[in-house]
């Protein structure tokens, strides 16, 4: 049996320089208070460009890592936790730095034959008109490396794209816009080898864009999600192959559109999804 005491002093280490840092001080604050009300001797760890000094001063036993973003959860704080010799939850460098790119992800997933929706990599020379002639419209318009929804746009014309790709620019330098799947949106939350129950996500929004997340009072979670049984089940069939063969670990959640076919899609895993008062994770 294992008790509380036997996690030791637990370093949870949240905040970060990425985009979603407000994101992560709320995910983390929720994720000390369950520890400590469970008898877990855990610490926060605002964590800046300082933190391998810190941890080094530190006596920590391991690791809740709560980092979103770049600097967290792209395997670079994981690189330096290994370094250290301090273990920690979630998925390996490997596993975090695949997941974090969405086009590396969407190759190996089309690879091992998963399904996705199509996509093109844009920079400042795209040709838009090429864009809209292989994706068509809509298309919605992503940073490859960023999470909860930030420098997303849904696009309905050409004219568009290059005001969007300029949006996404403030994020990253890495771009790309993914082909719009009309339908309902489905996620899958994965803890250890079990997927959880799926939920379904309605919003009055275009789409489940920042504010839906975070703000919005009226995005509502289904669970049950409406599906049948042998639906659910293949859908998180679907939803542990598609994080195990990133080779993530731990935890994690597994994002869906269901196009009007039928037919599931999958849109991208986070390895460290949010755990906010309106997060998926702890509702499923």
């Amino acid at each position: 049996m294992i008790t509380a005491q036997d996690f030791g002093r637990v370093a949870v280490l949240m905040g970060g320089w990425s985009a979603e840092r407000e994101i992560s001080l709320q995910s983390g604050e929720q994720v000390l208070s369950a520890l400590q009300s469970a008898g877990v001797s855990a610490h926060k760890v605002d964590v800046d460009r300082n933190i391998g000094s810190l941890l080094g001063r530190e006596k920590f036993d391991r690791a809740f890592n709560i980092l979103h973003g770049p600097g967290g959860e792209d395997g670079v704080i994981q690189g330096l936790l290994d370094i250290v010799g301090l273990p920690y939850t979630g998925s390996g460098v490997k596993a975090s730095a695949i997941a974090m790119d969405k086009i590396v992800t969407k190759r190996i997933w089309r690879s091992a034959g998963l399904p996705t929706p199509d996509f093109k990599r844009l920079t400042k020379t795209t040709d838009w008109s090429a864009v809209v002639a292989e994706l068509g419209l809509p298309v919605i318009v992503k940073p490859v490396c960023e999470g909860s929804s930030l420098g997303m746009t849904l696009v309905d014309s050409e004219a568009d794209l290059p005001s969007a790709w300029q949006h996404a620019a403030q994020f990253s330098d890495d771009i790309f816009a993914e082909q719009w799947v009309d339908g309902e949106e489905y996620t899958v939350a994965i803890l250890g080898n079990e997927a959880l129950p799926a939920i379904q996500l309605i919003t009055p929004h275009r789409f489940y864009d920042y504010s839906a997340k975070y703000e919005a009072c009226d995005t509502q979670y289904l669970c049950p999600c409406g599906l049948s049984a042998e639906e659910e089940s293949a859908l998180a069939a679907l939803g542990l192959s598609a994080f195990e063969i990133l080779g993530a670990s731990g935890w994690g959640r597994v994002d869906f559109m269901r196009d009007t076919s039928g037919q599931f899609l999958l849109i991208e895993v986070n390895t460290i999804p949010g755990m906010t008062s309106h997060s998926l994770v702890p509702l499923a």
